[in-house]
């Protein structure tokens, strides 16, 4: 009844013009609000779908999905947010993106113990290739009876095809104390269903006998995995605590078991991208068990003693300034560190190492400090007490001729304002 008056109201008012030309103004004004209105609204809508997904939230999902409330505590809201707290160790042991391997040839860095492997391209990414029906390999490491140490991190990436007319592959993980294997992860991918499952055996550790056991079905998985793109797995081990992740989300979780001292890839099967890429294995890693209090003390004491806090575990796609979906438990930390303290400000700094020429880094850095930016205000950090900055590889705080090195100068900096 209400909107009927004010049609009603809208007509008499338009009559009421003296000339013609006077309505055909009025008309013009009510239309450009009317646009305006429109335009805002769409904007609002396109920033909450960007903020939804730098918040680690599937635009898949439906927008008739209803979402756990800000604060919300029951079991489910909580658990979900407990699975992207993959943190990486902080020394690197070990780095290999195959980047400056040549194709076709026998990564440099790894021993085969049965098959062969050889570098090969998919989407301008380099990877090393099974060529053989199956393949075992591992990395050169110096002591490669026993280099993984009681508290490790470990990340690679694979490939994920979409649907086709071959069989299957099947990627598996092994691991080993001295020549006796102790656990193994494996998975099998059917890309013509797309189909794929997985199972896990570890020895028990902490003296206790027997062996844990358990499975991964596809129903599972495919809520994780991305059909026709690279994917990135991890594991974090803790002297007993095994955690697995698939692009940043805990798919397994064992308190206790035998603490491994190598481990080596398995490929197999008929799959066209057989192989892994951009491993990354790094001494140290989240504290066992550790509290969400434990994870802002860290950001509060960074700040106060230094004025900045600096970390090397917020990622990024390769060459691009998209977040992975590891980097939010980072993120989380600035976040409520930021709401406990809601007038400091940052400088969001981002940083690369030297691979690349200035005319890419320069802006690279920039849309990734951006990036990290647009997640805090997402996670309601407010954005006027936020300045992105992109430091490009100017600043490193390594040395870029090694590994190591680099992959401390690919980095972001809060600097307190």
């Amino acid at each position: 009844m209400k909107r009927l008056t004010f049609v009603v109201m809208m007509v008499a008012a338009m009559l009421s013009f003296p000339t013609q030309a006077d309505a055909q103004g009025w008309l013009n004004k009510l239309k450009n609000k009317t646009v305006d209105k429109v335009k805002d609204q769409v904007d609002k809508t396109v920033d909450d779908g960007l903020n939804s997904v730098l918040d680690g939230k599937s635009s898949e999902k439906g927008n008739d999905e209803q979402q756990p409330a800000e604060g919300d505590n029951t079991p489910e809201a909580v658990s979900q947010n407990q699975k992207s707290d993959f943190v990486r160790g902080s020394v690197i042991l070990f780095e290999d993106d195959f980047a400056n391997e040549q194709m076709g040839e026998f990564p440099s860095k790894w021993d085969i113990d049965d098959g062969s492997i050889e570098v090969a391209s998919v989407n301008g990414i380099k990877y090393a290739h099974s060529t053989a029906p199956s393949s075992t390999f591992s990395p050169l490491m110096e002591n490669m009876q026993s280099y993984l140490p009681d508290v490790f991190t470990l990340e690679w990436d694979e490939f994920m095809s979409k649907p086709g007319d071959y069989d299957q592959t099947a990627w598996h993980i092994y691991f080993y104390s001295g020549s006796d294997e102790i656990g193994n992860i494996y998975k099998v991918y059917r890309s013509g269903d797309p189909d794929a499952y997985g199972n896990y055996s570890f020895k028990k550790g902490s003296g206790a006998s027997g062996d844990v056991n358990g499975s991964m079905e596809w129903d599972e998985l495919k809520k994780y995995i991305k059909i026709g793109q690279w994917n990135h797995f991890a594991i974090s081990f803790n002297k007993r605590a095994f955690k697995y992740y698939i692009n940043g989300n805990r798919v397994i979780n064992l308190p206790n078991v035998a603490a491994p001292s190598r481990f080596s890839f398995y490929i197999g099967g008929e799959y066209p991208y057989r192989g892994v890429g951009h491993v990354i294995l790094a001494k140290g890693g989240a504290e066992l068990y550790q509290r969400q209090t434990t994870d802002v003390s860290a950001v509060e004491k960074a700040i106060a003693e230094t004025g900045k806090f600096v970390t090397n575990n917020i990622l990024f796609e390769t060459g691009k300034a998209t977040l992975k979906p590891e980097s939010m438990a980072e993120i989380q930390k600035v976040a409520d560190y930021m709401k406990k303290n809601p007038s400091v400000r940052f400088e969001v700094q981002g940083h690369t190492d030297n691979q690349g020429s200035d005319a890419i880094n320069d802006p690279l850095s920039q849309q990734r400090a951006e990036a990290v930016v647009k997640a805090l205000e997402a996670l309601g950090c407010d954005g006027f007490n936020l300045r992105a900055v992109g430091k490009g590889s100017h600043e490193p705080i390594a040395d870029n001729k090694t590994e190591e090195g680099r992959a401390k100068n690919r980095r972001v900096e809060f600097i307190k304002k």
